[in-house]
């Protein structure tokens, strides 16, 4: 007979929406995934990405089985051995590493967020590595300048209740393309437009959200400090500001009020930014006077030299408008600092043994080649990330993963990038196969992920892994033999202090409850504007315009325009070689590195592309459809140019994260993208990178 069964489950990739799915299984067999139409904020539609999820689960390439390389590195040849032999051959080696004069923190665990649940993405595997006295990697990849600029000026994350949205009504998104990125906030936004509300879009690129929006505002890259700085002398120069908010709410209100009217005039502001002094009065203006005003602010913006200070000099804007005030006012980063989970419980970072080195997943071409303080990289564990894919360097990042002496294991669903480099090769669960639990960065509902289907040949989740080489290295079984499920109900009842993350916020909400009704919204006001009254989470309480903490460390205590490291205003020297600013936002096809090996999203995607303007194109005798190379100091990769007015002249833009097997010429764009870092935060600086293009004969 038919058995039929319906479940409930998350998608659980780095997305800010955090879509709640449902999975119809047959016979055992994932037959049906769709939204789930019960999700109030994701209301029951998925990207184009996971609408094709079944064809991730049951994809042919699938890894089946455990794998020991046989071939040279990178060849991928590989023969199969059984679980135990696996993981006997990586603790072993782990146990020779660590009982060497190099000990155990010549151990790399690299990841990030190949999952975002809780269970899968950081618990058992930060304990693992704790434990056996690894290196700690700094996952800095992608969001940590904002973060750290938010933490200074606002003591937790830019965050509103993004369903509020709906009451704004003017919004920008700030190097946001929120309609591929963020699709169901980008309904809202619709909806709120419908209402009355002005759809702003402040970015380099005219991205399909540019497209859509009323006004489109083309940025040079890594200004945006100096716009925010020069909106800020506009709305203090007319008298747009709101001074109550300021004097009760906000620290250093007259110090910045004094630097924004001397030095940022429009002028120079539109000779940093590129956009004409009219529009920057005429942005200032209407952001001053209409309410509520609502910043999207993103990750794109901060990926520069200067980017946390690009972030800390917009989210002050709405205290200075007094915007926070208002239900759909203020700015938005993340949501996720709203969660109370126990995350000390989860990871058990007092596990980690004193003086334990830390390494920058940015820089891991560096940390590979020796060129880090500390011992060498003698092992690398890989999950959750296809770092020869997304690091920046690339070609030094390969050359580190070629060495014969580092001992690498990859644990994955496909033969990625890396993959090819491992000597180990783990078979992964996908999140059909799996239970997790999950947060948002884009909403405010928590989620229990049931697992649909078991997993399929011989794969395993994370957890189950880190159990397995835990008992291998004998480790303490307290820490180890707990299930999933147990985690997860822990990790639900942390102990309750601060304002941020909102300690009642998981009030009511067990584990029980997420697998009888789905989705559950946080405890919080039903009307959510954390900042209203003040309430910020710096130790002074306020919104701190000027910094004494920053001031102690000599550093710049306020917003500042601080350019990128490659800017050619500021580096005519490197201008003059590598003239054009390349940016490298996600194809909507692709998420980073994922989905890249879905042939029906990759034939949308079609190609590397290169979007440039006329004027750049015809000094090179580039034509539109014309095969370019990109090139820098660093490295090159192959496109085929767009020729069009979708970028401002001296920007170009390429659309990725292809994978090297999937490109003309066995590399992406990071072959050219540097490993420097922002000014706070220590991220990473994709779109800080100065090139030329040439056409290909």
């Amino acid at each position: 007979m038919t058995e039929l069964k319906i479940v409930k489950a998350v998608c659980p990739h780095d997305c800010p929406d955090t879509c709640s799915m449902v999975v119809t299984v047959k016979d055992g067999k994932a037959v049906q995934l769709k939204g789930d139409a019960e999700h109030p904020f994701t209301d029951g539609f998925l990207c184009q990405k996971v609408n094709h999820y079944l064809d991730r689960v049951y994809h042919s390439d699938r890894l089946k089985y455990p794998m020991m390389r046989v071939g040279p590195k990178g060849s991928g040849e590989f023969r199969r051995i059984s679980w135990d032999e696996a993981i006997a051959t990586i603790a072993g080696k782990f146990r020779e590493i660590a009982a060497s004069s190099d000990g155990p923190q010549s151990i790399l665990p690299y990841s990030y967020a190949g999952t975002m649940g809780k269970l899968q993405g950081s618990s058992l595997d930060r304990r693992f590595f704790h434990r056996l006295g690894a290196a700690l990697l700094d996952r800095t990849i992608c969001a940590t300048a904002g973060a750290a600029a938010c933490d200074i000026t606002l003591g937790t994350r830019a965050v509103i209740d993004p369903e509020m949205t709906i009451h704004s009504r003017y919004i920008i998104n700030w190097g946001s393309n929120t309609s591929v990125t963020n699709m169901h906030l980008w309904t809202i936004m619709h909806r709120a437009r419908k209402a009355g509300a002005k759809i702003v879009t402040i970015d380099p690129y005219q991205s399909p959200t540019a497209k859509k929006s009323d006004w489109w505002i083309p940025i040079r890259p890594g200004t945006d400090a100096a716009l925010a700085l020069g909106i800020m002398h506009i709305l203090w120069r007319d008298g747009l500001q709101d001074d109550d908010y300021l004097q009760k709410y906000c620290l250093g209100a007259e110090q910045l009020r004094e630097r924004a009217l001397k030095e940022y005039l429009p002028n120079r502001v539109a000779s940093i930014t590129g956009i004409p002094v009219a529009d920057i009065e005429k942005l200032a203006h209407e952001y001053g006077t209409i309410r509520p005003a609502f910043i999207r602010v993103n990750y794109g913006l901060q990926r520069h030299g200067g980017g946390g200070m690009a972030v800390r000099a917009i989210i002050c804007l709405p205290a200075i408008t007094g915007a926070w005030r208002d239900v759909g006012g203020g700015a938005l980063l993340s949501t996720s600092k709203l969660y109370p989970f126990d995350n000390n419980y989860l990871e058990r970072p007092d596990l980690v043994p004193p003086g334990t080195r830390t390494i920058n997943m940015t820089q891991l071409a560096e940390a590979l080649l020796g060129e880090l303080p500390g011992p060498p990289v003698r092992a690398l564990y890989v999950y959750n990330s296809n770092p020869a894919a997304i690091c920046p360097d690339q070609s030094r990042v390969l050359k580190g993963l070629r060495r014969d002496d580092l001992f690498t294991v990859v644990h994955e669903q496909f033969q990625t990038d890396t993959a090819d480099y491992a000597d180990i090769v783990l078979p992964a669960t996908t999140q059909l196969e799996h239970f997790d639990i999950h947060n948002s960065y884009g909403h405010v509902y928590v989620q229990a992920n049931e697992p649909a289907i078991a997993p399929l040949f011989e794969a395993k989740s994370n957890n189950d892994v880190f159990r397995l080489l835990a008992r291998k290295m004998g480790f303490e079984p307290e820490l180890f033999e707990i299930s999933d499920e147990e985690l997860a109900a822990r990790a639900l009842k942390a102990p309750k202090s601060g304002l941020y993350p909102p300690p009642q916020a998981f009030d009511g909400i067990d584990l029980n409850r997420l697998k009888r009704e789905g989705p559950v919204r946080l405890n919080l006001p039903k009307e959510y504007a954390p900042f209203a009254e003040g309430n910020f989470g710096t130790p002074s309480g306020k919104c701190e315009l000027y910094s004494a903490a920053l001031a102690r460390q000599g550093r710049d205590p306020m917003p500042n325009y601080t350019p990128p490291h490659e800017d050619p205003q500021t580096r005519p020297d490197l201008a003059a070689k590598y003239p054009l600013q390349l940016l490298c936002p996600p194809a909507s096809e692709f998420l980073n590195s994922s989905f890249v090996n879905i042939e029906v999203l990759r034939k949308r995607a079609n190609e590397p592309t290169l979007e440039m303007h006329p004027a750049d194109a015809k000094s090179r005798g580039i034509v539109d459809g014309s095969p370019v190379t990109v090139y820098n100091d660093r490295g090159s990769f192959q496109a085929r140019a767009i020729v069009g007015t979708t970028v401002k002249p001296g920007v170009v833009v390429t659309l990725g994260v292809w994978w090297n097997s999937y490109t003309p010429d066995g590399v992406n764009c990071n072959t050219t993208t540097s490993t420097a870092l922002t000014d706070f935060g220590a991220a990473a600086t994709f779109f800080d990178n100065l090139v030329q293009v040439e056409a290909i004969p």
